[in-house]
């Protein structure tokens, strides 16, 4: 099967049952992010061996900042978080690892964060008053929507290196497709709801996610080129790895759920 046969299927499959548990939400939603979570950080540990992360202490910690969100909102998510620290710490004490502290440590907690925190803020998006669903919809279907249009401007139409040093594959030409879609992903789906986020917010709110998508995915890609790793996996075939697909949202989700607090939402 070739990879874009495979991206296709992947997405086919993939969209329904994403946005299927997203509209139900609760622990519906917290099962989604929990294995995704787990997956994600199981790709990111492989890819930086090397540093000797202690992996259980990361594990943990990323679902305790889910469970956190499913009990207490905010406040316990950053504490689920923060508890990472202290595991890491006492993991180190007992594991007969040669790498330091400093990046062993490092490395576990900046998974747990990038991922635990990542997916939580969604989990947040989605229990906003009064329309977290539709909050929660607009922001998936824009990242998805610029990731596919950056993708087609950039081969239609690249020519000018965005982030050459990272990722020389995308171009300033893809930042703007990417960038168009976004907003008319946001525009139309606020567009009914104007007295909810006027139409100038809902803007605001894609342009928001139209630079932190693309920040994530060279984050990523930072990553991998620092740890000489092309994709995180290859669990869903031409898209890479779960981390590969969740880069851009992992930024996304807290850029978008502060810019919603921001408007008085929740």
């Amino acid at each position: 099967m070739s990879a874009q046969i495979s991206r296709l299927v992947v997405a086919a499959i993939g969209a329904p049952l994403v946005l299927g548990l997203v509209w139900l939400g609760g622990w519906w939603l917290f099962g989604l992010v929990a294995v995704a979570a787990l997956i994600a950080l199981h790709e990111f540990y492989g890819m930086a061996r090397p540093l000797r992360p202690l992996v259980p202490a990361g594990y943990l910690g990323a679902l305790l900042a889910l469970v956190g969100v499913r009990l207490g909102g905010v406040e316990w998510l950053v504490g689920g978080f923060m508890a990472t620290y202290a595991l890491a710490f006492l993991l180190k004490g007992l594991a007969d690892t040669k790498a330091g502290a400093t990046a062993s440590v490092s490395a576990t907690v900046m998974g747990a964060g990038w991922v635990g925190l990542g997916l939580g803020h969604l989990m947040l998006i989605r229990d906003l008053e009064p329309h977290g669903r539709l909050d929660a919809f607009a922001v998936l279907l824009s990242i998805w929507a610029n990731d596919t249009f950056a993708y087609f401007a950039g081969r239609l139409f690249g020519r000018h290196k965005l982030a050459p040093t990272t990722s020389p594959g995308k171009t300033w030409e893809g930042f703007v497709g990417g960038t168009v879609a976004t907003l008319f992903v946001t525009f139309v789906a606020f567009y009914e709801d104007r007295d909810y986020l006027p139409i100038w917010q809902a803007l605001v709110l894609g342009g928001v996610i139209a630079v932190a998508g693309p920040i994530g995915d060279l984050f990523e890609s930072a990553l991998k080129r620092d740890l000489h790793v092309k994709d995180s996996g290859r669990l869903l075939g031409g898209h890479g790895g779960v981390l590969d697909r969740l880069d851009a949202l992992l930024f996304v989700s807290v850029a978008a759920f502060y810019t919603l607090l921001a408007f008085g939402v929740g």
